[in-house]
């Protein structure tokens, strides 16, 4: 894949979109992309230590497989532009803090089709994942190879505040700026 030669444009153009108001009036805000509904239920936290019930597991999540695909599923909905303000908020760790900060920003419709492409999630512990992802942009990678942090709060695996930071902070973007 071919980098862009401008990701402080392309990460400008990405946190608008993904902090945009949806165009689509009348969506639901409990519908997912495409109507699919609510978040998927979470995974597991963690099994008991063997021998020692209780004491979770340090490296991951009980199932990692659900839990992979639940990151997948909520990552692509909170970079979809088309995915409500509030679902947004629902699926970013402490978003309920920064869902008025997230409405404040309009809807472009010059904006480009924003979406995320994870090509890895390695499980740090129980209740963390680091995830490996490309944001493209039409379809094309503006940002490959990104790092970011996935973490489950309250049963839901979240993009974590400090992954949304990091976009913010590659865009230079003059809003003001959720409490990173």
């Amino acid at each position: 894949m071919v980098q862009s030669r401008h990701p402080r444009a392309a990460a400008c153009a990405v946190a608008a979109v993904l902090l945009a108001v949806p165009a689509a009036a009348g969506r639901s805000a409990a519908a997912g992309p495409g109507g699919q509904g609510a978040p998927a239920p979470p995974a597991a936290v963690a099994p008991a230590v063997p021998g020692n019930p209780g004491v979770p597991a340090a490296d991951g999540p009980a199932d990692p497989a659900a839990a992979k695909e639940q990151i997948e599923k909520n990552w692509a909905a909170f970079f979809d532009p088309e995915t409500p303000v509030k679902e947004k908020a629902d699926l970013l760790q402490h978003g309920e803090m920064i869902a008025m900060l997230l409405g404040l920003f309009g809807t472009d419709p010059d904006s480009p089709d924003t979406a995320v492409e994870i090509s890895d999630i390695t499980f740090t512990s129980p209740t963390e994942a680091k995830v490996t992802y490309d944001l493209l942009v039409s379809g094309v990678p503006a940002l490959e190879e990104s790092k970011g942090v996935a973490v489950l709060d309250d049963g839901v695996w979240k993009v974590s505040l400090k992954s949304l930071c990091g976009l913010i902070d590659l865009s230079d973007h003059d809003a003001p700026a959720p409490p990173c």
